[in-house]
């Protein structure tokens, strides 16, 4: 009988974490950050196909890679994200950006 709610309380877990990973599984860049809105428009600017939808439910594309150049440098980092991901130190962080977005050439 035992079993019962632990199986259930494993399907939950899983669910969950499933769930968290189809939303983007990064944090969300807080309201007014200019590091973020930075990225969002030198994108847009520099790149073509950032407001088609991503596989991130409810993010375009650029929006899911600007989260994910956000998420992944470091926190001490303040210069702009699209350069950085240009740069040699970059690229393997754009790599994971692009793939997670969905947006490669």
């Amino acid at each position: 009988m035992k079993k019962i709610p632990a199986l259930a309380a494993a399907v939950l877990a899983l669910t969950g974490a499933a769930a968290a990973f189809a939303q983007g599984g990064y944090n969300r860049p807080p309201m007014g950050d200019m590091q973020y809105a930075q990225c969002l428009v030198y994108a847009d600017r520099l790149y073509e196909g950032g407001n088609e939808p991503s596989p991130v439910r409810g993010q375009t594309k650029a929006q899911a890679w600007c989260t994910c150049m956000w998420n992944e440098t470091p926190d001490d980092f303040k210069g702009n994200l699209v350069r950085f991901a240009e740069t040699r130190k970059g690229k393997e962080t754009n790599k994971v950006c692009e793939k997670h977005s969905d947006w490669s050439e």
